[in-house]
């Protein structure tokens, strides 16, 4: 049975009625009932549960919540030991931006690659966070996996392009400070 707030001349004249929208019945009768105590001798009817079977100690879903979290194997790259890599690479970043800018990418090549293998590395790290919590892979077990390989392929893929920009180009030092002074 359902209920609405709707008056009732309202879902007489609007065709509500035909939808199952009822107005709420406010009946001493109905009250009572509603309120009245199951006695343990009485039991409880499957009329009462809405037709579902009442089972002590509550209903168990498998595949949703209800289920134990499985821990994940103690691994040193998670954990602490990468939180502090994050802090640390996040860190670096600085000193390295400052002596790109104050150097030239040609005359010092080396530092010009930290820089862009950090900075992707850095970027991987930020985006990693973000899949893993958008698309969880219980939650999400096709799609998750996927946008984690998209993520490395595109992480590869950019690893590559910093290292071809950098050997084969002017580098991103000097890429930076021809479009600043354009």
């Amino acid at each position: 049975m359902s209920f609405s707030v709707i008056r009732p001349h309202v879902v007489s004249r609007t065709g509500l009625g035909m939808l199952g929208l009822r107005h709420i019945s406010t009946s001493r009768a109905v009250a009572v009932q509603a309120s009245r105590r199951v006695s343990a001798a009485e039991g409880i009817s499957a009329q009462d549960t809405a037709g579902f079977k009442y089972v002590p100690g509550g209903p168990i879903l498998p595949g949703t919540v209800n289920d134990a979290t499985t821990f994940p194997p103690a691994d040193k790259t998670h954990g602490s030991y990468h939180w502090a890599f994050e802090r640390v690479l996040s860190a670096a970043l600085i000193p390295l931006t400052v002596g790109a800018a104050v150097t030239t990418g040609s005359a010092h090549p080396i530092l010009d690659g930290i820089l862009g293998v950090s900075l992707v590395v850095h970027s991987h790290i930020g985006f990693d966070s973000a899949v893993v919590d958008y698309f969880h892979p219980r939650k999400f077990p096709v799609l998750g996996p996927i946008m984690s390989w998209i993520l490395r392929i595109a992480t590869g893929l950019s690893v590559w392009g910093v290292y071809e920009f950098n050997t084969n180009d002017i580098g991103l030092t000097e890429f930076v400070r021809r479009v600043w002074k354009a």
